[in-house]
Formats: C-alpha cells, sequence, structure tokens
C-alpha cells in the first residue's frame, strides 16, 4: 500500500470511528453528515468519497469487524466445529453489543426494509454474514470435521436466525435483554444438538 492510498484508509477510518462514536452518545436519527465530518476533522467531500449516506457507515460499522472473526476462526487449527462455532457467536455479540444499541437498531431497520439497504447483495450484511457461516462450514467438510452430506446452507440459516433474533429481542427489550449472556447459553444446550448428527465420530464426545 503506497502512502496515497495509506491516507485515505486513515482517512475513511477516522470517518467511521467518529460517526460510531456519534452514534453511540447521541443515536443515530440525531446525527447528520455534516456532526460527523466536523468531528472527524474531514472535509464534506471526503466524506461523500468513501460513502453515500450516513447509513452506508453503519454497514461498514457492522462488517469490519468480522474480517477478524474469520482470521480467528482459521487460526484455530486443532479445534472442533463446535468450539469455532462457539467463537464466532460470542465474537459476533460482542461486535454487536460493542457498537451500540443505536447501531444495532438501524441495521436492523435496513434488514427489515430492503429499500434502505444496498442494492449490490454482496453488501447486504444479512448474505455477508450467511456466506461467512456458510464458508465456515464447508471448511469443516473439507478437514473431516463434518460429514460430506451435511446440510451447510441450512445449518447457516438457523444461526443467523438466531442470532438475529438475539439482536432484535435487545432493541425491543431497550437492551434489558443480554445478547452476550444468552449466547453462551445457546452454545451450551443448542450447538452442540444441532451439529451432532453431522459430526464425524473422531469429532464426537
Amino acid at each position: 500500500m503506497n502512502k496515497r492510498q495509506l491516507a485515505a484508509a486513515e482517512t475513511k477510518q477516522k470517518i467511521v470511528k467518529s460517526a460510531l462514536e456519534l452514534f453511540k452518545k447521541t443515536g443515530f436519527y440525531n446525527i447528520n453528515v455534516e456532526d460527523i465530518t466536523r468531528f472527524a476533522g474531514v472535509s464534506k467531500g471526503s466524506f461523500y468519497t468513501y460513502f453515500k449516506r450516513k447509513e452506508d457507515v453503519v454497514l461498514e460499522i457492522t462488517r469490519a469487524p468480522f474480517n477478524q472473526i474469520s482470521t480467528e476462526i482459521e487460526n484455530m487449527k486443532n479445534t472442533g466445529i463446535a468450539e469455532k462455532l462457539s467463537h464466532y457467536f460470542k465474537r459476533f455479540m460482542e461486535c454487536v453489543e460493542y457498537s451500540g444499541i443505536h447501531i444495532c437498531r438501524q441495521w436492523t431497520r435496513d434488514m427489515l426494509d430492503p429499500s434502505n439497504a444496498p442494492e449490490d447483495k454482496d453488501l447486504k450484511k444479512y448474505f455477508y454474514d450467511l456466506n461467512m457461516l456458510n464458508t465456515i462450514l464447508n471448511n469443516a467438510i473439507d478437514k473431516g470435521e463434518l460429514k460430506k452430506e451435511t446440510p451447510t446452507k441450512v445449518l447457516s440459516q438457523i444461526i443467523i436466525c438466531e442470532l438475529y433474533g438475539m439482536m432484535t429481542v435487545w432493541c425491543m427489550s431497550d437492551g434489558k435483554f443480554e445478547p452476550l449472556d444468552n449466547t453462551e447459553e445457546f452454545c451450551k444446550i443448542q450447538l452442540n444438538a444441532i451439529f451432532k448428527p453431522y459430526l464425524n465420530r473422531k469429532e464426537k464426545k
């Protein structure tokens, strides 16, 4: 990455961090693009170089941490698929809670109203998360952790429904529901049961 590219990446990251801080403090609807650029110390032109609207910053906030999660799972060399998915669940909810309930509400709104979401299917958070989970499960098949006939698409959808359900309840309860705590319970009670029929013998306990 050359100096120009590095500077551009730093400017974009500054915008994202500033927007996240403002959204967490004040709420999504009380902040506009000018507030974000003033807080970040950049011009409005710089903002529109990277984003068309403030909703697009939310998309960046909700996607960015998951590249790190994917890397973490790839580095879990001697760990079974249940442990990897438990890690994914917990890190997913850590990212959600860190971003704050205002970001979660706006992201949920975008998902429930497709007219607010990006037109490009690959940019939509739902498909991004679904593809990541499907990749994790297919990698587990390639490594012999799961049977070849494992219905990866169906299982990915089941997991996404559970995660998104927890996020929605968190928003509806005004933060009284604790997603991270309930994620741990889900992993203990349901995750092993869901995958037990598809584990190869060496993975079963």
